[in-house]
């Protein structure tokens, strides 16, 4: 039996490729994404017959309990839950509209807690499984005008290393990525930052989404790691 793996946001940038290198090491994907659904139709087309699109808002517990069932209809097992699917709405936090800063943390932080709490449940009757939530080089460090993000990234953290104690004796390891600033469609929408991250970095270099596609993998493979936060990065930490 093939092993199943869900990516939320898996339509674009980084949920894109981790959706593209699980399809191609013989996973299982179904591709979660809110709006775009022909990037998502491409990423499930260059899968194949193994893959699902699964169209939801994460931030609604409700849509991600359907995306969840029709998993478990479909394959009726969950190896795997990369919680991917995020945004972000930037400005200096005394301008920041508070819908603006709900909705980011609805998406990034609760988004992330309902995938958990749903998902969770198929995955203990599979036997176990992973579960690699991603975070930011913002919520370890914060960022000036990231108030809202920052804050939903950092917040992950607290909830990998709690989902990490909880899910133990399942044979559930939860861990956490911060990758480096990648050149998506969010990180290109702020060039002025891109080039900001790229000149402290201490390589000189971006982050690239297919490298950390593949240490996403290896995660995967691991069977004694869990509680932990993976900096992918060559800015100090």
């Amino acid at each position: 039996m093939l092993p199943v793996a869900v990516v939320t946001g898996a339509s674009r940038g980084l949920g894109r490729e981790t959706a593209l290198a699980l399809g191609e090491s013989g996973y299982c994907v179904g591709v979660n994404y809110l709006k775009s659904e022909t990037e998502a139709k491409d990423v499930a087309g260059q899968i194949g017959e193994k893959a699902i699109l699964l169209q939801g808002d994460v931030g609604d517990s409700r849509q991600v309990k359907a995306i969840a069932d029709k998993i478990h209809k479909k394959w009726g097992r969950i190896d795997a839950l990369i919680n991917n699917a995020g945004i972000t709405k930037d400005d200096l936090m005394i301008k920041m509209h508070e819908k603006d800063w709900e909705e980011v943390l609805r998406i990034n932080l609760k988004g992330c807690f309902n995938a958990i709490r749903m998902f969770t449940p198929v995955m203990i009757k599979s036997g176990g499984g992973h579960i690699v939530n991603i975070s930011s080089y913002s919520g370890l460090k914060g960022k000036k005008g990231q108030t809202a993000y920052s804050a939903s990234k950092g917040a992950i953290l607290g909830l990998t290393y709690a989902a990490a104690k909880e899910l133990a004796e399942y044979n559930i390891m939860v861990n956490a990525l911060a990758p480096g600033y990648m050149q998506t469609d969010m990180g290109k929408s702020a060039e002025k930052a891109m080039e900001m991250a790229k000149e402290e970095s201490i390589s000189g270099m971006l982050s690239d989404p297919k490298e950390v596609a593949r240490f996403i993998l290896y995660l995967l493979q691991n069977k004694n790691m869990t509680g932990q936060v993976f900096c992918l990065e060559s800015r100090i930490v």
